[in-house]
């Protein structure tokens, strides 16, 4: 530790923080106390750290939209086992496991628990850390890279050192820094030369590239915004000449790119021309980087955490508004099409109403829910919430929403709309986002290693974490997961959250079923 320290120095880093677990023990079951490495540090390198201790302030605090949505998903869950029970049936645990819900049995799952202790006490600690899980090993694994600084120069073989550019295309996504500093961290450990390139593909046809280092990158990771900006444009033909030329001129062996839809799109096209630009059968791999959350392959994208904690932030604030009066709130999110960032607002917040283009909207859906809004301000409700997806409709716009709701009213309520918009691109990334863009930077970093290897050049390819797995796919085959006339996956796993909205907020006239099968005749 002391090394790592007095190595992050001379590389020019200025500040060092170290994380003690509070029941962290040495090797010889000794406690290992923010004392004893404070005196240690201060013994080994004549520095003089200060001690901080969170204490019970972790207990505390908003909690997330994470853990909003996910334990209404848990409890609704549970509350299903207790009905569906059969007598004598195993006690179970409705766990998570890769982000997805799980039924575990109870005495079985508690005993593979309880074995992480005794392989500490045995001190096999490699067995403790496997019991973890995958995830908690390769999250550990790739802490180890990108906190050490980096020594002598290093090479791909042979002397050797490919050239990676890392660019950002589509819209800011909060994580995209992190995301890019991953990428060029870990590309370095490899004995890459890793390259930026200013402005996204535009910038690549420019030739503004620049090398970067660890020092330049370093204090990428809280950073919101994208310090290598990006470009929404996806190219077209007559582009790509001139971004033939620039990979040759600047000799880039392979790409990386970090973000939407855009990107992936520019990436499927440059396949599709690569019998005619050789330039463009390098390994191109797409992160996924969009508030959207409509990319290809993957659950979750970087940057939707963030975008949906600020919208839980924000309806908060507009529920406390609202607790002096009787109002009806139309909140519209963005997200274009595609619906999640609007429904798991929606599940977070305690709202009403979601309103989506996966299930559209029409007329007898208003008349329904100004029938509805009436009765439940006929007793003691003083606030309704409806949210609205930004392309839900064409027609039936936030506003016009507001004006319905209002005339129906007749009065015996107000209704205000409101349109959150480009906060959800701002911000600074959650600790989800940042912990998933490490994870699939480093699967992009594979992607290439495994290609320049063996000097097979399959590509543009496109990665994702889906049903816990980390996975890459070639871009030739996104069209078979997208609708792409409306830029959205043609099974989004979150739409079965309908009914537990809908369960939730007590909506006695309508069954939740009936707008999971309005999704799949729209589909």
């Amino acid at each position: 530790m002391c090394e790592k320290i007095r190595s992050g120095r001379a590389a020019g880093r200025r500040d060092s923080i170290i994380v003690v677990a509070e029941g962290c023990m040495d090797r010889h079951g000794e406690k290992i106390t923010a004392q004893r490495i404070q005196a240690a540090i201060k013994e080994r390198t004549g520095e003089s750290p200060r001690i901080t201790a969170l204490g019970h302030v972790q207990r505390g605090g908003t909690p997330s939209a994470y853990d909003r949505w996910m334990s209404t998903l848990l409890g609704y869950t549970a509350a299903l086992e207790v009905i569906r029970a059969e007598p004598g049936e195993e006690s179970c645990i409705i766990g998570i496991r890769n982000n997805r819900l799980q039924r575990l049995p109870l005495v079985e799952t508690v005993a593979n628990t309880k074995k992480v202790i005794d392989y500490l006490e045995e001190g096999d600690y490699e067995a403790a850390v496997r019991s973890r899980g995958t995830s908690f090993s390769r999250i550990k694994s790739l802490f180890e890279t990108l906190s050490s600084p980096l020594g002598e120069d290093r090479y791909f073989k042979d002397g050797w050192r490919p050239r990676v550019a890392v660019l950002h295309a589509g819209g800011l996504a909060p994580g995209m820094n992190a995301a890019a500093r991953s990428a060029v961290r870990l590309g370095l450990d490899r004995g890459f030369e890793m390259l930026g390139v200013e402005g996204g593909f535009p910038g690549l046809i420019r030739g503004d590239i620049r090398p970067l280092s660890w020092g330049d990158v370093d204090g990428w990771v809280s950073l919101g915004g994208a310090e290598l900006g990006t470009a929404r444009s996806v190219l077209g033909i007559e582009d790509y000449f001139g971004l033939a030329r620039s990979i040759e001129a600047n000799g880039l062996d392979a790409i990386i790119m970090i973000g939407g839809l855009a990107g992936y799109e520019t990436a499927w096209n440059m396949a599709k021309e690569a019998d005619r630009y050789t330039a463009f059968r390098l390994p191109l791999i797409c992160v996924p980087a969009s508030i959207d959350n409509n990319l290809p392959g993957h659950d979750l994208s970087i940057g939707v955490d963030t975008a949906l904690n600020t919208n839980v932030e924000t309806i908060d604030k507009i529920r406390r508004s609202a607790s002096a009066s009787r109002r009806c709130f139309v909140v519209e999110t963005m997200g274009r099409k595609c619906g999640y960032l609007a429904l798991m607002s929606a599940l977070s917040t305690g709202a009403e109403q979601v309103y989506l283009h996966e299930t559209g909207v029409d007329l007898a859906m208003l008349t329904k829910e100004s029938e509805r809004m009436n009765r439940a301000f006929d007793g003691s409700r003083s606030l309704y919430l409806a949210i609205r997806n930004e392309d839900a409709s064409k027609y039936y716009t936030a506003d016009l929403l507001r004006r319905v709701f209002q005339q129906e009213g007749h009065g015996a309520f107000s209704v205000r709309s409101t349109i959150i918009g480009h906060q959800q691109q701002g911000g600074i990334p959650t600790s989800y986002d940042r912990t998933l863009a490490v994870s699939l930077a480093a699967l992009a970093i594979d992607e290439v290693t495994a290609q320049l290897e063996k000097k097979e050049r399959v590509g543009a390819r496109y990665i994702g974490q889906h049903n816990g797995k980390l996975e890459s796919h070639p871009i030739m085959r996104m069209d078979e997961e997208m609708d792409m006339k409306n830029r959205v996956p043609l099974d989004p796993w979150w739409i079965s959250a309908l009914p537990v909205l809908y369960t939730v907020a007590a909506r006695e006239d309508t069954s939740p079923l009936e707008h999971l099968a309005i999704y799949d005749d729209n589909r």
